[in-house]
């Protein structure tokens, strides 16, 4: 499904400002001063609201009510229900400028999303949903800008890996409370399936899941997902600005691929297509997202001349992970990780886009990463953290690099083009790096792209599979290895649990990196790690200072 706003006009100052997260006659909203974010939603509306996908003339609205006690997420039980919904240009509704209503029941486990149309692009809104007398906590959104419209700057967080037993969701809330994000890119692994205890903070539940097995059927991803919108700091950034949202394997099962699972085991847990096919009709119920008929995520988004985005699925079309890693299986050109029809239009849409960036959401990462001469103890560790064997490995088949082919067609057509001012936003690996994107034959002298990858909200990285400190000798020493064996990795650091914010200009694009203290605390703080940028018209990036 592509999603492409039409060319419409020019956006002048004004226009520019509520872009920037500023309303007409309303001072800038952040989450603790926004009507109903800065409390858990409670009552009929348990869940929250939230928004995504934004177009020029539209949003997508989201929530979920609880209308009788035994209504609870995953029971099927409930009558089916009419909720009403509003948007308005002011905090207080005091000027309504959609409205209207729709039905909900425990076909869709009482979720409701609506696709809202007919609204001024680049504009600031406040939504709410009622039911029975009562309003949901009130969510602020903002419409994207005509596709020819002159944007000066544009702010994004960016997050991925939100494991709910290894920590709290502080990331979101610090990136609620900012107050200057137009919206937040989530890359995947938004949830995860494991029971409890199988995968938490080192060897400690933080928070115990629900439920508490495995999760394989509908109503078990119904629950899961729900569990998740109790997170009130979730909650709060979901309420603060629209999302726009892929998914990567937890959101069904590890390492997952087109037909299976390393964490599915047939004989026991059933058919994988009924699981891939709950798992999916969950998400889509309980996800702010846009999904074409035949349940596609992948789609592009554009603001005005100065990016479009187009968000990846890589887990739906490839082919299945190669076990030992040679030259013959990586370069199969039969093997694809996003198969035909998306890597094509991925392709066309980079090559031919008339935007001044071409961001790419990227669940995995596609830069090359060499890890033949590392030594044994960092190997081991950096292979259970990259899913791969530790049997003289060379890369991480679970990316990328395990479908070199595809890479090398999508690298060769951006050459061959001489398509500039492509950035891929990438997650998964838990870690943050800042690497220019080459291949075998082009070294480190020509990148083709930038890529900027976030660390983990919560799941865990290095330093708890070495079992040592944050930060401590042998982290630091893991990251100047994959640097050495990787010149084009410019920056890596394997241990922070945060989040990333990135500015778009039309002279640059900046990532920062911000860590949290602790994921174990709700209420830890959150530092600046570091920035990196590449300017217009090359993809060398370079080191920034700190953000003023």
């Amino acid at each position: 499904m592509t999603v492409i706003p039409r060319a419409e006009g020019a956006v002048d100052r004004r226009t520019l400002l509520r872009l920037a997260g500023l309303s007409a006659g309303a001072g800038l909203v952040t989450a603790a001063t926004l009507p109903g974010v800065a409390h858990a939603a409670s009552g009929a509306f348990q869940h929250g609201v939230a928004s995504g996908d934004p177009l020029p003339g539209g949003i997508l609205l989201w929530t979920r009510v609880t209308p009788t006690p035994d209504s609870v997420p995953g029971s099927g039980a409930g009558p089916e229900v009419t909720v009403s919904w509003q948007i308005a240009a002011d905090a207080g509704f005091a000027a309504v400028v959609a409205a209207g209503e729709v039905r909900t029941g425990p076909a869709r486990d009482h979720t409701v999303k609506v696709d809202v149309s007919g609204l001024s692009p680049a504009t600031t809104y406040w939504f709410r949903f009622g039911y029975n007398g009562s309003w949901s906590p009130t969510g602020r959104t903002m419409t994207a800008p005509t596709a020819d419209a002159a944007i000066s700057r544009l702010r994004m967080g960016v997050v991925s890996c939100a494991n709910w037993e290894a920590g709290y969701f502080a990331a979101y809330r610090h990136l609620a409370e900012r107050g200057d994000l137009n919206l937040v890119v989530h890359l995947g692994d938004y949830l995860y399936e494991y029971g409890t205890g199988d995968f938490a903070a080192g060897d400690v539940v933080i928070r115990p899941t629900k439920p508490e097995h495995e999760i394989l059927t509908l109503a078990d991803y119904r629950i899961r997902h729900a569990l998740y919108k109790t997170d009130p700091d979730l909650q709060a950034l979901h309420a603060s600005v629209p999302w726009i949202i892929t998914w990567d394997d937890h959101e069904v099962a590890n390492d997952m691929w087109s037909d299976g699972a390393e964490n599915h085991t047939p004989g026991t847990e059933g058919d994988f297509g009924a699981r891939v096919a709950a798992s999916r009709q969950a998400y889509a119920e309980w996800m702010p997202v846009r999904m074409g008929g035949d349940g596609a995520i992948y789609r592009r988004l554009r603001y005005g001349n100065l990016l479009e985005l187009s968000m990846l699925d890589l887990r739906s079309y490839r082919s299945q992970q190669v076990g030992r890693v040679d030259g013959d299986e990586i370069d199969d050109p039969d093997r694809t990780i996003a198969g035909g029809d998306q890597l094509a239009w991925l392709t066309e849409g980079l090559v031919t886009s008339t935007a001044k960036w071409k961001l790419v959401g990227n669940p995995v990462m596609i830069s090359r990463v060499d890890l033949a001469s590392l030594p044994a103890w960092l190997l081991g560790p950096l292979g259970d953290l990259l899913g791969i064997p530790d049997n003289g490995i060379v890369v991480n088949p679970d990316q990328w690099d395990g479908y070199n082919a595809d890479r090398e067609r999508l690298v060769d057509a951006l050459r061959a083009a001489r398509t500039k001012d492509v950035v891929f936003l990438t997650g998964d690996i838990h870690t943050s790096w800042a690497i220019e994107l080459t291949t075998k034959d082009t070294g480190s002298r020509n990148p083709a792209a930038a890529e900027f990858v976030v660390p983990s909200v919560t799941s865990d990285n290095l330093d708890d599979f070495l079992n040592t400190s944050p930060g401590g000798p042998l982290s630091r020493l893991a990251a100047d290895l994959l640097r050495a064996t990787n010149p084009h990795v410019k920056w890596v650091e394997t241990d922070g649990h945060g989040y990333g914010v990135l500015e778009v200009t039309p002279e640059r694009c900046r990532m920062d990196w911000y860590y949290l203290a602790d994921r174990t605390k709700r209420d830890t703080s959150a530092k600046w790690a570091t920035g990196w940028s590449v300017g217009t018209g090359s993809s060398k990036i370079r080191k920034e200072s700190a953000p003023s």
